[in-house]
């Protein structure tokens, strides 16, 4: 509720949240973590502290802020500046419903991790209550519709279009496309914000697209 109007306090919960899940898999110290996408730098800064040797790579300069973490980098999450298997966790935070072709955007991950090394993807679905962002929930009541309203209400465009910078993405197609990959394994699905019956709740199909609200995938990359 607070990402707009305080996007330090969301983001730095977010950054030790998302630090929080990886480390239940792989210790941070002295690990390469590429943080794909991740804008200001709040995650890239939060696994910094945690000992990694964490490098954002981010597309759009205006994402950035006035200081971003130093060696930070200008590159496409499509075609990233690095070699294959150089990250021991290749990370996304809500960058999966911003580009219009998903398997791209993965396979980029996976090819940069390191055998046995951790892939961590989370992306807000279309049918959660927060799949318009800004102008949630009232995408139920279709986009056009939403983002009009958006406009009324605020008086400013509204930051993201459908078919633009914003996809209906949704997590059963999602999750059949990483379970029929042969490079990675699912180490778990599950609901990021869900306090209880996380992983339950995205078993579940039909009701996972919309009380999941935002999934988060771990996957092992394949030796």
């Amino acid at each position: 509720m607070r990402e707009q109007s305080d996007p330090g306090y969301c983001y730095s919960l977010l950054a030790r949240d998302a630090a929080d899940q990886v480390e239940k898999h792989v210790p941070l110290q002295g690990r390469t973590v590429v943080d794909i996408g991740g804008g200001s730098g709040y995650f890239t800064e939060e696994f910094r502290r945690r000992g990694a040797q964490s490098y954002l790579f981010e597309p759009d300069t205006r994402e950035l802020g006035k200081q971003p973490p130093d060696g930070t980098v200008v590159a496409d999450g499509y075609l990233l500046p690095l070699a294959d298997g150089v990250a021991d966790v290749a990370f996304s935070s809500n960058v999966l419903e911003h580009v219009d072709d998903p398997a791209t955007f993965l396979s980029e991950m996976v090819r940069i991790t390191r055998p046995g090394g951790l892939i961590y993807v989370s992306f807000t679905n279309w049918y959660s209550p927060w799949g318009g962002h800004e102008w949630a929930p009232w995408h139920y009541l279709g986009a056009d519709r939403a983002v009009a309203r958006y406009r009324r209400r605020t008086g400013r465009a509204a930051k993201h279009t459908l078919g633009e910078n914003l996809f209906a993405i949704h997590i059963g197609p999602t999750l059949r496309q990483v379970r029929a990959r042969d490079d990675v394994s699912v180490v778990s699905a599950r609901s990021r914000y869900w306090p209880f019956l996380a992983e339950t709740v995205a078993k579940v199909p039909g009701l996972r697209e919309f009380a999941t609200w935002n999934l988060l995938l771990i996957l092992r990359r394949c030796p």
